[in-house]
């Protein structure tokens, strides 16, 4: 009888802390993560993505409780052709080399009727931060997925300056989407 009541206190164990008050599981971004944005010039869509980020997530999705914090290298962003790529990382757009990463941070979670979630998070892009919404479904796991969706207003922070701001060029609004496959933290 003793026995069987260990043996169910050790298969119990790790349920309860896994919905103890120490919180959500922290996580980072294992290979096969992404992170990207499209946006179109002259009528031209074109897609892009960032090489290098780095992720420390923390999420419950019972009870819609977390933090996020992803450091982005604007530096590992490429579009696959140069010229638009050295474009955008010149002072008119990113500014890569005098302010070299972009920061998103959120603390703040809601669940959609969906089962989808919204984080409402700021982004920091060339010393300015502003509110940006991130909706994402979370697939739970031993190696949870998020998959999630943004926009960004691109003027808000200075991106595209000068001849760049026409917005009949270049719209404002760019889409930010990112697939994060998880590991947890050691």
């Amino acid at each position: 009888m003793r026995f069987l009541l260990a043996l169910t206190l050790a298969l119990a164990a790790p349920l309860a802390l896994a919905t103890s008050p120490m919180g959500p599981v922290r996580y980072s971004h294992a290979a096969g993560s992404t992170l990207g944005f499209a946006s179109s010039y002259d009528g031209e869509t074109f897609d892009g993505r960032f090489a290098q980020f780095t992720t420390d997530i923390a999420f419950d999705p019972a009870s819609a409780a977390g933090r996020f914090d992803v450091v982005i290298q604007l530096a590992s962003a490429g579009t696959e052709n140069d010229e638009r790529d050295e474009t955008l990382l010149g002072a008119e757009f990113f500014n890569a080399t005098a302010m070299p990463q972009a920061r998103y941070q959120a603390t703040a979670f809601r669940k959609l009727a969906d089962g989808r979630f919204v984080a409402d998070g700021t982004l920091t892009l060339r010393g300015i931060t502003k509110p940006v919404p991130l909706t994402f479904r979370w697939t739970p796991g031993a190696t949870p997925t998020l998959e999630g969706a943004a926009t960004v207003k691109r003027l808000e922070f200075g991106i595209g300056t000068g001849d760049w701001d026409d917005t009949e060029v270049m719209p404002d609004a760019v889409s930010v989407t990112t697939t994060l496959v998880l590991q947890p933290k050691p």
